[in-house]
């Protein structure tokens, strides 16, 4: 799965190394607004859930990791 979120973060931001170790997405201003709606759009379609607004937290999407817990998650509800 993290290979697949991390495709989709190249796709959306293939100026971002998004393995590099220590960088915050959000805290750093890497990802803005418009990044995330397009983010949440295409992990809604490639995963099968509905990321809410509620969970449109910073440390949901600071790390891929983050995301794939965040999925993760949504697909168990």
């Amino acid at each position: 799965m993290k290979e697949q979120i991390i495709s989709i973060l190249e796709e959306i931001r293939a100026d971002v190394d998004f393995e590099r170790e220590g960088q915050k997405l959000i805290d750093d201003g890497i990802l803005d607004s418009f990044d995330i709606i397009s983010i949440v759009s295409e992990f809604n379609d490639a995963f099968q859930v509905e990321i809410s607004v509620e969970d449109l937290l910073p440390e949901n999407f600071n790390t891929p990791e983050a995301m794939e817990t965040l999925i993760k998650k949504l697909q168990q509800e």
